[in-house]
């Protein structure tokens, strides 16, 4: 089972791969995923997007700059979204990545880590979760949040307590293994019945 840790948002001086550092050495702990790390900053992602819905053209020609990007969600059972909120909302790299692939996040578990100010990030992963559920994924109940961020993480990007965290990842890490076991399993039962049409 592939696990992807999408780092969401792409400003400078960001502290979003601390965080995904973190979650990222809990989760290969973990032992159930193989864990790839996916940093949108690493891919192009403009926002303006093809003329036609994805639904009538699930795979349009993207920029070469996003290949490695889809290729690596493609191939992810599940993801867990790293991201904070900006302006009460989630950043645009994140919507952007979303926005230019459909099948890439079909039938497959979502979970998302937040960091911010007083939200802990939750304001910026409500929206793309409605909006990846549209795309029939399965965001999970549970998350992990970080309200006033650098309050928690010392200067070496680790947690001055990092019991209560990590209880919450595990607990996050349990529902998205669940959801990805059962929607491998579902989307080998379509692949299977769409060989035999």
């Amino acid at each position: 089972m592939r696990l992807a840790v999408v780092i969401g948002n792409v400003r400078d001086g960001r502290f979003g791969p601390t965080v995904a550092r973190w979650f990222t050495e809990i989760a290969a702990k973990d032992g159930r995923f193989t864990v790839d790390v996916i940093d949108l900053a690493d891919h192009e992602l403009p926002v303006g997007l093809p003329a036609v819905s994805p639904r009538l053209d699930p795979d349009p020609e993207r920029p070469e700059g996003m290949h490695g990007l889809t290729e690596a969600l493609t191939a992810a059972d599940a993801f867990v979204v790293v991201t904070p909120d900006y302006n009460r909302s989630y950043p645009a790299a994140l919507k952007a990545a979303i926005d230019w692939h459909f099948t890439q996040w079909e039938y497959k578990a979502i979970g998302f880590v937040g960091y911010s100010g007083a939200s802990g990030g939750l304001l910026g992963h409500r929206a793309p979760a409605a909006g990846l559920h549209r795309l029939n994924a399965h965001t999970v109940r549970d998350y992990v949040s970080f309200p006033r961020y650098y309050l928690l993480f010392d200067e070496s990007g680790s947690l001055r307590e990092p019991e209560e965290p990590a209880a919450a990842a595990g607990e996050l890490l349990d529902q998205v293994h669940w959801w990805a076991s059962a929607s491998a399993a579902g989307r080998q039962d379509r692949s299977r019945q769409a060989a035999t049409i």
